[in-house]
């Protein structure tokens, strides 16, 4: 997907999209997480992400750049969130991916809706900084 442009500074966007106990504030369909770091997300621990309704999925984050970029796996769906610097505040970019091909399909049908959350995911941050 292509980046979604972001007003808050990308310190502000990072510390949304990299803690936890901040997704819900952006995501429509999560309350949170366990075990995948705290305050932020921290490579290589493995625990799950809680959706609304109480149902947890099994989660790993793979890899972490602090302050920059951040992966994740929830079942066979690879997701990189990714906070550059930009004129005017910050870059948000959300892709997706397949660990094995026969989760291709489902990447795919995800892309989308990732796509919408970066946009939720901006906003959301612009809403702090003008706080």
């Amino acid at each position: 997907m292509a980046g979604v442009e972001c007003a808050a500074p990308p310190e502000q966007l990072w510390q949304l999209v990299a803690r936890p106990d901040r997704w819900n504030e952006w995501s429509p369909y999560v309350r949170g997480a366990e075990g995948l770091g705290s305050p932020e997300v921290e490579a290589g621990s493995k625990g799950s992400v809680i959706l609304r309704g109480g149902i947890r999925l099994p989660a790993e984050v793979t890899a972490v750049d602090p302050g920059r970029s951040w992966s994740w796996k929830v079942g066979g769906i690879v997701v990189h969130h990714i906070v550059t610097p930009a004129p005017g505040g910050s870059l948000l970019e959300m892709t997706v991916e397949a660990s094995a091909k026969a989760w291709t399909p489902a990447a795919k049908l995800y892309a989308p809706v990732v796509g919408v959350i970066a946009g939720r995911t901006a906003r959301a941050a612009e809403g702090d900084h003008q706080d």
